[in-house]
């Protein structure tokens, strides 16, 4: 059955604007009309589905269509692709919106999008439980989560004592060739790493000769760039690379779920802490279920679910019983005008492939 939806979903999306709008105002809410319904959702009348656009992958926006479609019988369709291309879209679609819901992306896409007035804002309930870096200032968009990004290594083939601590000890030439690191250009992750590493001097300065030695440095020590995350984890899980660089919840749910040999060092220094988001999209066909949908994936109940199951660090600061690789972290985090990378990124990953990376050391899928 949920096959057929997704084979269906194409086929939907296809429907005009002009049609969507009339089917959603001929319909009330799922739910009862009781008098012990909640306000909020008597007032909504909820449309008959959602149509939601995220990078989470199959595993996450199965657990939630599931749940939310057993709390409000509404059909749940969504697309799965990666945050590029899910912002490319919405661009495509801003005359005849398509999407409802953009659930996960960095802050800078989300950023890119309400420039372009593709985000309609939506102050939600647990507003007061969002810091004031975890969402926008007009509430285009919020945060759900928050990534860090850490050194990896091979805890097999180094102790805690022997792994760098700092970003700059990677440098150092006992590192060469035992470095793997994820192709950049391909990688979010990677491409804030190495944004960061030139946003260090730049922010003073306006000049990136020094990001850029730092990054050749690095190219030097590094044996490989893998294609593809899979292909790094298991170079350095077998000790073909001692070290990586790479994101914390990641290097947390591959130690706990698949075993691998790996332990993380959050840079003394700082690093850079990458929030993703949730947004409306602008005159979206739905929009009663999608701020219900809004709602429904960032309740204390799925903060945990995400932190428990899926390994994201929740924005909200009002969540209790967190996993302890949460709350006995310390994360030092980089003070970063997120606008810079926005601007500046890439003609910064350009400039490094162009003029820094070693061709011979790129692996091709």
């Amino acid at each position: 059955m949920k096959n057929k939806k997704r084979a269906s979903m194409l086929t939907t999306l296809s429907i005009s604007a002009a049609l969507l709008l009339s089917a959603c105002s001929s319909e009330q809410g799922s739910s009862s009309s009781s008098d012990s319904k909640e306000p909020a959702e008597k007032e909504n009348k909820l449309e008959e589905k959602v149509v939601v656009y995220s990078p989470h992958g199959k595993d996450i926006l199965s657990k939630f269509e599931q749940q939310f479609e057993e709390k409000y019988q509404i059909d749940v369709e969504w697309l799965d692709m990666g945050s590029q291309e899910i912002l490319d879209r919405i661009r495509s679609e801003k005359n005849n919106p398509q999407a409802d819901v953009w659930w996960g992306a960095p802050s800078v896409n989300f950023d890119q999008a309400k420039d372009e007035g593709l985000l309609k804002p939506y102050e939600p309930s647990y507003s007061g439980s969002l810091a004031e870096g975890f969402h926008d200032p007009d509430w285009n968009w919020s945060g759900t989560s928050q990534t860090p990004e850490v050194i990896m290594y091979n805890s097999k083939e180094l102790s805690k004592e022997e792994a760098p601590k700092d970003w700059d000890e990677l440098l150092d030439p006992k590192w060469k060739d035992e470095i793997i690191i994820r192709y950049p250009l391909a990688s979010g992750t990677m491409r804030t790493i190495f944004s960061a590493m030139i946003y260090r001097d730049f922010k003073d300065s306006n000049d990136t000769a020094a990001g850029y030695e730092w990054l050749e440095k690095l190219d030097a020590n590094t044996k490989e760039y893998a294609a593809n995350p899979e292909m790094m984890y298991n170079k350095v899980a077998k000790g073909e690379g001692k070290l990586s660089v790479w994101a914390m919840p990641d290097v947390v749910m591959l130690k706990e779920n698949k075993n691998y040999p790996f332990e993380f060092i959050i840079p003394e220094s700082g690093t850079p802490v990458l929030t993703e988001g949730i947004a409306i999209v602008n005159e979206a066909p739905h929009p009663k279920a999608a701020e219900a949908f809004y709602e429904f994936v960032n309740t204390p109940e799925a903060a945990k679910i995400l932190a428990e199951e899926f390994y994201r660090i929740p924005t909200r600061d009002d969540i209790e019983g967190l996993p302890e690789w949460i709350t006995n972290t310390e994360i030092k985090s980089m003070d970063i005008d997120w606008k810079v990378f926005q601007e500046h990124s890439d003609s910064w990953m350009k400039h490094w492939d162009e003029n820094i990376k070693s061709g011979e050391k790129e692996i091709k899928e």
